[in-house]
């Protein structure tokens, strides 16, 4: 038996992927932003119900993706210590897109609601540092690995722009800023996996990204 060695996808499998890893998200931000930006408080238990929700999330896409064909073995991000340099590079490289992007609205700029979120937080740093591995890795794996490099076939500016809509649409419960910082710091990232292919670097990027707000306020 012939190991499965296609990493490309279609429409409909891409709708469906996207529909099982992030649906419920786009749902959830969707209902927040209707609701004025209301959202759930940040608390470990919150965070452990992502953990949970993402792992059985992945394993159904995976095992989806796997009956069809698909080589998941190459969605696989492989951990180095050059990785882990060019991780952190590419969070500051992200951290002065979304800075760029969101200072000419520094002089006006209302409190956003992850800003509230993240400052009224309650969370322990056993939770945040797992929460943050598995969801900087759910993430990037979906959102890269698969729906990315999947359409490339239609060309790098449609797979980019996909995948970068998809990534605000389910954080949009951050606020107008925040949905712009996560349009830079997708940005980043897409253009860098599109340079190499290399998955890792932007998984730890995301890690950080996840982790930093929290330790710093």
């Amino acid at each position: 038996m012939t190991s499965a060695t296609r990493t490309t996808t279609d429409p409909i499998e891409a709708v469906a992927i996207s529909t099982i890893c992030v649906g419920w998200a786009i749902l959830s931000s969707t209902q927040s932003v209707v609701a004025g930006f209301k959202s759930a408080a940040f608390t470990d238990g919150a965070f452990i119900g992502l953990i949970v929700l993402e792992l059985v999330c992945a394993s159904i896409a995976l095992l989806t993706l796997y009956f069809r064909k698909y080589a998941v073995s190459t969605l696989c991000p492989v951990p180095s210590t050059v990785g882990l340099g060019v991780g952190l590079a590419l969070y500051l490289a992200t951290w002065i897109a979304c800075w760029t992007l969101t200072a000419p609205f520094a002089a006006s700029r209302p409190e956003q609601p992850i800003d509230s979120l993240v400052s009224t937080a309650s969370i322990s740093l056993p939770t945040l540092v797992a929460a943050s591995l598995v969801n900087g890795t759910y993430e990037e794996v979906f959102l890269l690995g698969f729906l990315l490099r999947g359409l490339r076939g239609y060309g790098f500016s449609i797979a980019i722009g996909v995948s970068l809509l998809v990534r605000v649409l389910y954080h949009l419960y951050q606020g107008p800023l925040g949905a712009l910082s996560v349009l830079g710091f997708g940005l980043v990232l897409s253009l860098y996996y599109v340079r190499t292919g290399l998955l890792f670097p932007a998984v730890f990027a995301h890690m950080l990204a996840d982790i930093v707000p929290f330790i710093w306020r």
